[in-house]
């Protein structure tokens, strides 16, 4: 296994676990029927990204390692809504509009869609 896969295991692992713990610091305080703590783990890991990549692309001297460890392995485990989000922005952000709206439009509904499918499945086996 290379040094690069286990920055990204690793992130992952602390972000899974701060979305754990984030979801349940939320749910104990705020406890609503609207799912709150991964609205809050959503929002906060699409700022983190954002904060990061502009700081990376601001520092291009920066270590690919920590790049990796902090985006994909740290965000991506924290939650993929975060990528999901920057890569709506970078769409936005090249003009590529009819993209963009393929790709929100059809994350969303087609997500959905699947969910759906996947727990209709379930229950017919």
């Amino acid at each position: 296994m290379n040094r690069t896969t286990l920055l990204i295991g690793l992130g992952g692992f602390l972000g899974s676990v701060g979305r754990y713990w984030v979801q349940q610091y939320v749910l104990r305080y705020f406890p609503v029927s609207f799912p709150l703590g991964t609205f809050v783990v959503n929002l906060a890991g699409c700022l983190l990204i954002g904060l990061l990549l502009g700081f990376f692309e601001r520092a291009p001297g920066a270590s690919a390692s920590w790049r990796v460890f902090l985006t994909t392995g740290f965000c991506g485990g924290f939650t993929t809504f975060s990528t999901f989000a920057y890569e709506s922005l970078t769409l936005a952000r090249t003009g590529e509009v009819a993209l963009l709206a393929l790709y929100t439009a059809g994350s969303v509904s087609l997500g959905l869609l699947a969910a759906f499918a996947g727990f209709s499945l379930a229950r017919l086996m």
